[in-house]
């Protein structure tokens, strides 16, 4: 054996992820698809496919494979064991009622912004963000807050990963504006989002720290670019996410 060998993915298992992406960004596929789409054979593809469907990963419906609800009942234990759910929760429901826009919880996991809990206030708007969404932590307030509270070092090892890629046309995609920007937000405690993710909204983002003062998540709140402005926008919507993000770090200090 290598000294390597033991770091080479598992081709099986990496061959029955991609056919997983492949159906989830197609929302389901066929076996000529998926090959087609990976460069596979339809044998290799077939004989994936009917494992997973074995193992209830995957439903038939005529020709076509979709997911199955199968990951639903890993997603949510995933998302309930995470220490800050039961703790970040209320507050998430509390925020949105009291300002009537949406709100997400935001975690930071393998460099991505994961969305773990959202709510939805009587004025909220839809985007592409769900429960789940794994987002370039670049791209949005959430995210910018939680990168402004790493270390320098893990900031690094995740820019060199996923660069900066533009999701609108205000996206930052400059390390040395994104760097000035981050240093902004260590000092008044909190991240905007002009337009950056999604055309038409604006968000604000505040970290959860731990003890040591490192980002274990965010709270942001997002709402049309018409109504999330001036004062609204530069303070109050900052000092209520202050103010719940605080009562967070300290409730989790004490569980």
């Amino acid at each position: 054996m290598t000294s390597n060998s033991k770091h080479r993915p598992v081709e099986t298992v990496d061959t029955a992820f991609e056919i997983i992406d492949v159906l989830k960004r197609k929302d389901g596929a066929g076996i000529t698809e998926i090959a087609d789409e990976l460069g596979l054979a339809k044998s290799t593809v077939h004989r994936h496919v009917k494992t997973l469907e074995e193992r209830g990963l995957l439903l038939q419906e005529e020709h076509n494979y979709r997911i199955s609800t199968w990951f639903l009942d890993y997603g949510v234990y995933v998302r309930n064991r995470h220490p800050l759910f039961d703790v970040v929760k209320p507050k998430v429901d509390e925020l949105a009622a009291e300002t009537d826009e949406k709100v997400w919880c935001v975690i930071e996991e393998h460099g991505m912004g994961v969305h773990i809990y959202g709510a939805e206030g009587r004025h909220s708007v839809k985007t592409h963000a769900r429960i789940g969404k794994r987002t370039p932590l670049h791209q949005f307030a959430a995210g910018k807050a939680i990168l402004a509270h790493l270390p320098d070092e893990r900031v690094d090892e995740i820019l060199t990963e996923y660069g900066l890629a533009a999701k609108t046309s205000q996206t930052i995609t400059d390390r040395e504006e994104l760097n000035d920007r981050l240093e902004g937000i260590r000092e008044r405690g909190y991240a905007f989002n002009h337009e950056e993710s999604v055309r038409g909204v604006h968000a604000v983002g505040a970290p959860i720290r731990d003890q040591s003062g490192t980002a274990i998540g965010a709270i942001s709140v997002a709402g049309p670019a018409n109504r999330l402005r001036d004062t609204a926008l530069a303070e109050e919507l900052p000092t209520l996410l202050l103010g719940a993000t605080n009562e967070v770090e300290i409730n989790l200090a004490h569980s």
